[in-house]
């Protein structure tokens, strides 16, 4: 581990900080970690994109564990971490912020879009997987809760899910291409609260790391990229990340 003063003085002389965040930053607002010891997927198997299409089964499935964290996603709120990090922004030191989070509390927290990667997509709004229109969420889950069917579009009749990535399904190129830009320009990486073990997200801290950038980790846990950690921290990310700021 890392002196935590040795830290904060490396991280205020940054200008230019790319952030990344994970299921961890989340947890203090109450919303599931899905990877950790007590994580969702411990208990629920992911469903594929190719199973949504394919089977009724898996699409009963895959709402039934959307319906499950629904009301923590509806009634979360931004934690103190998510705040503190909007204080980069106000300072113009902000290179960028890339999340695997679909909770949208980064942008609730008031990072700009112009700032932001929600890299795996967002729960607050359902996309038809056929036409790609978008809508609120609350008719959908009332559909599904009344009828234990999956919703389709009132549009074009494709099936309805929340607009994430999932398993099996492709991220945005866009998406990815931006945040490897901001990686080549930061002059100091932080990943929070992400194992860092899903790829290709976890590939844009890593790249600023590999383009010799100071890198700080900060999570309840081992990651997978530890070893290419500058500064390692381990403790509660909404007591330790608004300290740091």
């Amino acid at each position: 581990m890392t002196d935590f003063e040795s830290v904060r003085t490396a991280l205020s002389e940054a200008r230019r900080v790319l952030i990344f965040t994970g299921a961890g930053i989340s947890t203090g607002s109450g919303i599931p970690d899905f990877r950790g010891p007590q994580g969702v997927w411990k208990r629920r198997k992911p469903v594929t994109i190719d199973a949504f299409l394919t089977s009724e089964e898996a699409r009963y499935e895959y709402w039934d564990y959307k319906l499950e964290g629904y009301q923590a996603f509806q009634q979360a709120r931004p934690n103190a971490a998510h705040r503190a990090l909007v204080t980069l922004q106000d300072q113009d030191r902000l290179a960028g912020l890339v999340t695997q989070n679909v909770d949208g509390l980064h942008s609730l927290a008031g990072i700009t879009d112009e700032n932001l990667i929600e890299i795996h997509g967002t729960n607050r709004k359902i996309r038809c997987l056929t036409c790609q229109r978008e809508t609120e969420p609350p008719a959908a889950f009332a559909h599904f809760q009344e009828t234990g069917k999956a919703p389709v579009c009132d549009e074009c009749g494709g099936w309805l899910k929340p607009a994430t990535i999932s398993f099996g399904q492709r991220l945005v190129d866009e998406d990815l291409e931006r945040g490897f830009e901001w990686a080549k320009e930061c002059d100091f990486a932080v990943s929070l609260g992400s194992t860092l073990s899903v790829y290709p997200a976890a590939s844009v801290p890593s790249m600023a790391a590999g383009h010799g950038k100071p890198y700080l980790i900060i999570n309840q846990g081992e990651t997978d990229q530890d070893h290419l950690a500058t500064f390692r921290l381990e403790g509660d990310l909404v007591d330790l990340v608004p300290r740091l700021l």
